[in-house]
């Protein structure tokens, strides 16, 4: 269509410049400083890129397939580059895949949440949202997380919190089927669920209104967009590896544990879909903020630890799972706390500000435990 998104001239260039840098960084330059400044700035480019083209084909396909198809972007990133680290690091990476998960659920779900509840109630003063799907996304997203993370402290066949080479592949299993059922419920049995009031009406009357159909993409843009996409998530995995180094070193120097790199990867991860989510916010389209947000939570634990547990069976290495008993404090308050906030389909700024108070103290004792 002549009136429909079109693709933004930085949106195109961003990519490019992100694989001449990594081109450029191939030669060994020993630039120092400058060259991880260099590198930050053509991730954070390459970022908000993914976002453009992710949106521009959320909008051609319509939800909830085009939240799903961001969660499962970004979760390609964080596996793809999770995999190259342990596959660099070897067994001292063991606990790499943990960190990572777990900082990114409590970034997801009092960070992302937090920010796109106080930006809602700040703006609109509520903002709505389904419960059934919001009571999905949780509920699968508890038992994954318990299963995952937490279980693995208890278990008696091994001791730590690792579990045994039969316990970590029927668990992995689990999380696949979890998921895949999730994605089930969201995408065709129940997609309802996961739609706005508006979005819902336009899917049952099988009519879109004009202005509606003038903010969709052409074929040719929204192909376009999908390859420029999976270049967008090829550098920022590149990158954030390349970077990932001078992240251990920088962790090291300021004396914090080594926690905080899972946190900083997470983050970095992370991007596309928190701004994603904060837009909607803004918007008032919360239900799509959550939608983002929670299906990345779910895409990350679900996908992830199925693909570094395949990983450890067929290296033979231990694969800390397990998080400490600080940690699962704050994830089970953090999930109580959301299914609370979330039980009544409307949102304000008093359930951000809780939300946000937990992602600080999250991240406090995180770099001061």
């Amino acid at each position: 269509m002549s009136n429909g998104l079109k693709i933004s001239t930085w949106s195109i260039v961003a990519p490019i410049l992100a694989g001449l840098v990594l081109a450029a960084s191939q030669l060994n330059l020993n630039l120092g400083g400058i060259e991880s400044i260099v590198m930050a700035i053509a991730l954070i480019g390459a970022v908000l890129s993914a976002v453009h083209h992710a949106e521009t084909i959320a909008h051609k396909v319509g939800e909830p397939y085009g939240t799903l198809l961001l969660a499962t972007a970004i979760t390609v990133i964080e596996v793809g580059l999770i995999l190259s680290l342990m596959l660099t690091g070897g067994p001292e990476t063991a606990a790499l895949a943990r960190d990572t998960v777990f900082a990114a659920v409590m970034i997801i779900i009092t960070g992302i949440v937090g920010i796109c509840s106080l930006i809602g109630g700040l703006l609109y003063k509520e903002q709505v949202f389904k419960l059934h799907g919001a009571n999905a996304s949780l509920s699968t997203l508890a038992a994954i997380v318990v299963l995952t993370l937490i279980l693995p402290n208890y278990t008696l066949t091994t001791r730590g919190p690792v579990y045994s080479a039969s316990q970590l592949a029927f668990i992995a299993l689990v999380s696949l089927v979890l998921y895949g059922t999730f994605v089930f419920v969201q995408a065709i049995r129940h997609r309802n669920y996961f739609l706005d009031a508006k979005d819902n009406n336009d899917d049952e009357d099988g009519d879109e209104d004009k202005s509606h159909n003038t903010n969709k993409a052409s074929n040719s843009t929204a192909y376009l967009s999908t390859g420029l996409l999976l270049l967008c998530l090829v550098a920022v995995v590149l990158l954030a590896k390349s970077l990932a180094p001078t992240i251990e070193s920088f962790v090291k120097l300021i004396h914090a544990p080594r926690q905080l790199v899972g946190v900083i990867i997470a983050s970095i991860v992370l991007l596309p879909e928190g701004l994603a989510a904060v837009r909607a916010a803004r918007k008032n389209m919360f239900q799509t903020s959550l939608n983002l947000a929670l299906g990345s939570a779910l895409a990350s634990i679900g996908l992830t630890i199925p693909a570094v547990a395949i990983l450890s069976l067929m290296t033979g290495w231990t694969l800390f799972l397990g998080i400490d008993m600080k940690s699962t404090v704050l994830v089970l308050l953090a999930l109580f706390v959301n299914a609370i906030s979330l039980a009544t389909g409307r949102t304000n700024v008093l359930q951000g500000v809780i939300l946000l108070v937990i992602f600080g103290v999250y991240l406090f004792t995180t770099a001061i435990p």
